[in-house]
């Protein structure tokens, strides 16, 4: 990282890291439901991996590493009627936990908003400062 950061470069780069992770919940989540006729083959929920940098003075922000599948592991469920079915008649469900993807987006949501606030707020007082020397 080159100069220093401001807060807006803080806040910004803390925006795009949330709005990547809320991404990849929209994407766990519109793939929530899906089937398929291998293990291997079924959807597993994405994560982000964030990595903290560290600015001249100390000052640090944030930046995305890699998206990694997730830990859920997909379910074998019996679905005899499903064209996925295999020999045995069972499907494997996406490896994605809907209630801890809607808890996820939450958070992403609320954390999002803060920097928001932050934005908001230092642009406040940048403006405050400005009419002072008026």
């Amino acid at each position: 990282m080159t100069g220093p950061l401001s807060v807006y470069d803080i806040a910004g780069r803390a925006m795009s890291a949330q709005m990547l992770r809320l991404n990849t919940t929209a994407s766990n989540l519109a793939n929530a439901g899906t089937v398929s006729t291998t293990k291997e083959g079924a959807f597993r929920s994405l994560k982000p991996v964030f990595s903290a940098v560290t600015a001249s003075a100390g000052v640090a922000t944030v930046r995305v590493d890699r998206v990694v599948a997730a830990a859920t592991e997909p379910t074998r469920r019996h679905a005899p009627d499903s064209p996925l079915a295999d020999q045995n008649g069972d499907v494997w469900d996406a490896g994605v936990d809907s209630a801890a993807e809607m808890v996820e987006m939450m958070e992403t949501a609320r954390q999002y908003q803060n920097n928001v606030q932050v934005m908001q707020t230092a642009k406040t007082l940048t403006l405050d400062t400005l009419r002072i020397g008026k």
